[in-house]
């Protein structure tokens, strides 16, 4: 159905894939541990969209262009990097820890901006691109007339699932550290390790081959 051939491997192998950690977890974790479960729930639905969004770049063949271009994956790759490091400056610079309160309150946009850092660190990072591009065509038959349904099917199915496994992670970083939440002074810290975490992820990303 769809030119989908060995879903059942397809599922199977996406599983595996899922749980390994990468960027986007540690992302994750780092937002829930330092600011709670909302933070946790937005970056893992951003992280979502994101990864959506790679599908149907790969879809409609967007993603050729990095896969071709050193030149343009240099410069996502950059833009990634740069961006990681740029919240984990700020993080590490924020002179208090941000609560629960401050993402709930209707006078701020801190939740928006959670859920578009989420999709920004998906998005910039090429490496997603080139996974869905080498990864998915092995199980669409080629020749199906319809590639793009194929590649959207499969691609969604990736998707929803990595976003369950995200939710649940966040969800579940943010109740083991919630009792420190409280405490003003420890999650002061928590904040800074997760601002010295997204250093250390964006210039991973900037020295990745």
């Amino acid at each position: 159905m769809f030119g989908i051939i060995n879903f059942e491997a397809f599922a199977i192998t996406a599983l595996f894939l899922i749980l390994m950690p990468g960027t986007d977890t540690f992302y994750i974790l780092g937002k829930s541990m330092s600011e709670g479960k909302k933070a946790g729930i937005l970056s893992a639905l951003g992280i979502g969209t994101g990864s959506f969004l790679h599908t149907l770049f790969a879809a409609l063949g967007l993603s050729v262009i990095l896969a071709e271009s050193a030149f343009a994956f240099s410069v996502v790759k950059y833009v990634g990097a740069i961006y990681l490091v740029y919240l984990g400056i700020q993080s590490l610079l924020e002179k208090r820890k941000p609560n629960n309160k401050e993402l709930s309150s209707p006078m701020k946009d801190r939740s928006k901006n959670v859920f578009l850092s989420g999709v920004l660190t998906n998005v910039l990072n090429p490496k997603i691109a080139l996974f869905y591009l080498a990864f998915l065509p092995q199980f669409i038959d080629p020749n199906y007339s319809n590639q793009v349904i194929s590649f959207l099917v499969l691609g969604s199915t990736f998707t929803f699932f990595g976003t369950l496994y995200c939710l649940f992670l966040g969800i579940f970083a943010a109740k083991m550290t919630a009792k420190f939440q409280g405490d003003s002074s420890v999650g002061f810290y928590l904040n800074k390790f997760a601002g010295a975490l997204f250093v250390i992820l964006g210039i991973k990303v900037a020295f990745s081959e």
